[in-house]
């Protein structure tokens, strides 16, 4: 399916971070980290318990870009800014704005908010290959 886009178009998706998420990304990327895996750790350090590895978050924002696109090789960048912590249970919605077209490629801005509207990742954007 070729791609095409114009500036204004907006495309969203939203993630629901079960409890177990920090856990298995743990396992899938080796971050066991104390902050992400014991919540009794993240509360001593001021956390409020276990967090959500940005990198995951990021995966998301990623994963965001490329239902869009429908074929994550389209991305050509990504670039992100990780604003404030994800937490357990939090429902996260990455929002994308095409905001330029040249050389035919799509340039992004991209902002992911968790369920209280702080922004946990802002400053954001991507490069999207158009056409086939």
């Amino acid at each position: 399916m070729a791609l095409t886009a114009k500036i204004g178009d907006i495309f969203t998706l939203q993630k629901e971070v079960d409890k177990y998420r920090p856990i298995f990304y743990a396992g899938a990327s080796g971050d066991f980290n104390p902050i992400h895996i014991d919540a009794e750790f993240g509360k001593m350090v001021g956390l409020g318990g276990a967090i959500l590895q940005g990198l995951c978050t990021m995966a998301f924002v990623m994963q965001t870009v490329s239902e869009w696109s429908h074929d994550p090789y389209k991305v050509k960048k990504l670039k992100v800014r990780f604003a404030k912590p994800v937490l357990p249970e939090d429902t996260i919605t990455i929002t994308g704005t095409v905001t330029k077209i040249e050389n035919n490629t799509a340039h992004c801005e991209l902002i992911a908010k968790k369920q209280t509207g702080d922004e946990v990742i802002n400053n954001a954007f991507a490069e999207v290959e158009l056409g086939s």
